[in-house]
């Protein structure tokens, strides 16, 4: 299965980031971890990674998606992980995920808790 990743802003400040097929070890690997670092660089401090259509990670593809969202925390701003089922989830439970990177069941569950984060800050 091929990998592919797609980008999309929602409001001004929230980009949420696609990635399916297979997030394993390999030159693709670095390039997505490449792109979304990238993106925090530049400026971007509400992410959601949608892992919703993505079929199997390996341990190379977790500490990519604990890398990010440790920049995008040093950067001052919030990353969670959307969409994980299936092989993906089992693999997130096995090394407890949800205490490193917070994880929504969807996009949307996601894009609310963001929305709230942001309202009790201000």
């Amino acid at each position: 299965m091929i990998t592919e990743t797609k980008t999309r802003r929602i409001d001004p400040d929230i980009t949420v980031f696609e990635i399916s097929g297979r997030l394993n070890l390999g030159n693709l690997l670095l390039s997505i971890e490449n792109s979304v670092r990238r993106m925090v660089d530049d400026g971007a401090r509400k992410m959601v990674i949608d892992v919703a259509a993505l079929n199997s990670i390996d341990s190379s593809g977790i500490g990519m998606l604990v890398g990010c969202g440790a920049h995008m925390e040093n950067s001052g701003g919030r990353m969670r992980i959307a969409g994980a089922h299936d092989a993906v989830a089992k693999v997130f439970g096995m090394v407890h995920m949800e205490r490193i990177v917070p994880l929504d069941a969807d996009v949307d569950a996601a894009l609310r808790q963001l929305a709230s984060d942001s309202a009790a800050q201000a």
